[in-house]
């Protein structure tokens, strides 16, 4: 599989579903930035109807609906569609995901752990879901909200930085020593986050503000 993080603003996407796990998949969509998603129901939830408002479309999709879809999540349809979406939305030439189907999916949907800008995805290629769920919790447990303004300090350093003419690997070193001097990675990792700032002090990192 290869892990990609894609700009939900420049994509159309397709929803397919009808109740609890579409509007919990189309809330996911929302909080990813996505900008232009149909959903298709023929039975919608009123949870769904509501979280969907004015893009919801009370029918399951015609294949020419589906022109010029991206990407489309077909969630918790009739079982007995679920195939015949997922190769309408393919022949279709969008990238498919089906829930709890690995074998009709194209892609799969990774546990997201948000902090601003910083986005962990964790993924078992559909293996064990609930896997990825667990671990999503435990790394919540370490990276915490406090990670939003840290990661929006880093990005003011860099920009810093690279107006004064700092390259790639200087940034790179710039910003691990900015990580150690302030223990940002201790949380869990003994002495190990030491040694390594010792090791970037004697590069030269450790003097930089």
């Amino acid at each position: 599989m290869l892990p990609l993080s894609l700009d939900l603003t420049q994509l159309r996407l397709a929803l397919i579903g009808t109740g609890a796990a579409a509007a919990r998949r189309l809330a996911w969509l929302d909080e990813a930035g996505a900008a232009s998603v149909i959903v298709f129901s023929a039975a919608p939830s009123p949870e769904l109807a509501h979280v969907a408002d004015t893009r919801l479309m009370p029918h399951w999709p015609q294949s020419s609906e589906l022109a010029g879809i991206h990407l489309a999540f077909i969630v918790d349809p009739p079982e007995a569609l679920r195939g015949a979406l997922a190769a309408a939305a393919r022949a279709a030439c969008a990238i498919v995901h089906v829930e709890d189907a690995p074998m009709l999916c194209d892609v799969h949907a990774p546990a997201v752990l948000r902090r601003g800008d910083l986005t962990i995805a964790i993924s078992t290629n559909g293996a064990a879901p609930g896997l990825a769920a667990e671990l999503r919790q435990f790394l919540g447990g370490i990276l915490g909200p406090e990670w939003q303004g840290r990661v929006d300090e880093l990005k003011a350093l860099r920009q810093r930085w690279r107006r004064a003419g700092a390259g790639h690997d200087t940034v790179r070193r710039l910003t691990a020593a900015r990580l150690i001097r302030h223990g940002w990675l201790n949380k869990g990792r003994g002495t190990a986050a030491n040694d390594r700032g010792k090791a970037i002090t004697e590069r030269g990192g450790g003097s930089c503000r």
